[in-house]
């Protein structure tokens, strides 16, 4: 008896991901069975495509669920709901929803205080599990988040990378009417400007060494841009904003961002890392005593996928102005990964999966 099967983007190892067969999944009594519209390329996955494995479990199992190997990539997407397991009340067939792709183990005792994302071991769907970049997925039913009918699909495979975002203003803390200036202008550093936006922020400024990406960032609402090339970003960061930033949020993650954001801060303000910092960073410890300094890490979200489908919904984040692409499947690889790591003019590309 043949399998069923579909196509899929599977990594095998680092600059190897195949457009290939792979079989349908099956779906658990706790299990949702998605058949997917559309999926983003994160940041994550070009990590796992240049230089991985990073988050895949390439050796040793993941302990949740035992996956280990050849992975499906994928965790920004949304689709349709074509087969629920006996024990899921939430969703049902033919609801259009998205998932929230963070595996939470029941265990630990961070669930029960609701900070799920703080529970170990790190694993995501299309990571630590098969992702959205095939033509079905199962995911837990716990991730599940249904969205309204008039929201788009291609709005919804922005929900996720957009909740990393309003999750990382919010713990910021930042208060209406204040400044925040952003360094990096990747997809998470502009959803960050969206984010401020909506949060009431009154001056956001970007800082980035690609032009067209700066660009982006004032078409999106950012007030002012600097390019990071240029000297003395933090002085131009503390004339822009009468003395310093009330916020910096690191999308970037290298020493020389954190230097100048720590830089660009007014005494007593905030650095929000948001960006997975690729290498140890020295910090200046006295420094930031004296001055107050709060410096503060976010992981993924918690709690948020609600309200940030709402603020897609309603408008307040126009998350569909970062998509710079849409491309198919089988050419994810040179129009996709390859595109992204040599094109700064590209931003979010999307996948189409559904035919």
């Amino acid at each position: 008896m043949s399998v069923p099967v579909m196509k899929a983007a599977r990594w095998y190892a680092a600059k190897d991901i195949r457009v290939e067969d792979a079989p349908i999944p099956s779906t658990g009594s706790k299990q949702v069975k998605i058949e997917v519209q559309y999926a983003g390329i994160c940041g994550s996955d070009l990590h796992e495509y240049a230089h991985g494995p990073m988050l895949i479990p390439a050796d040793v199992p993941y302990p949740l669920n035992g996956h280990i190997g050849v992975t499906t990539l994928g965790h920004e997407f949304s689709g349709v709901v074509t087969e629920v397991g006996k024990e899921v009340r939430q969703v049902k067939v033919g609801d259009r929803v998205v998932v929230e792709p963070l595996f939470r183990n029941p265990e630990s005792p961070f669930i029960v205080t609701g900070e799920y994302n703080l529970s170990e071991p790190l694993g995501f769907v299309g990571l630590t599990s098969n992702g959205g970049f095939a033509k079905f997925v199962v995911v837990e039913d716990y991730m599940v988040h249904p969205i309204p009918d008039s929201m788009s699909f291609e709005q919804g495979a922005l929900v996720e990378p957009a909740a990393v975002a309003v999750y990382a203003v919010k713990s910021s803390g930042l208060k209406l009417g204040q400044s925040c200036v952003i360094f990096g202008a990747g997809p998470i550093g502009l959803l960050c400007v969206q984010a401020a936006i909506a949060a009431g922020a009154a001056t956001v400024i970007v800082v980035d060494v690609a032009e067209k990406r700066l660009e982006k960032a004032l078409e999106i609402g950012a007030t002012q841009v600097i390019n990071g090339k240029e000297k003395d970003v933090s002085a131009q960061v503390k004339q822009l904003t009468a003395g310093g930033a009330d916020i910096y949020i690191d999308a970037a993650g290298v020493q020389a961002t954190y230097d100048a954001g720590i830089a660009s801060l007014k005494n007593g303000g905030t650095a929000l890392l948001v960006a997975l910092f690729g290498k140890p960073v020295t910090t200046n410890a006295f420094d930031q005593v004296v001055r107050e300094i709060t410096i503060k890490g976010t992981i993924a979200y918690r709690n948020i996928f609600p309200e940030v489908i709402q603020l897609i919904h309603t408008g307040r984040m126009p998350v569909e102005k970062l998509v710079t692409a849409r491309i198919e499947l089988e050419n994810i690889v040179e129009e996709g990964f390859e595109a992204l790591l040599n094109n700064p003019t590209q931003v979010k590309i999307l996948v189409k999966i559904a035919k």
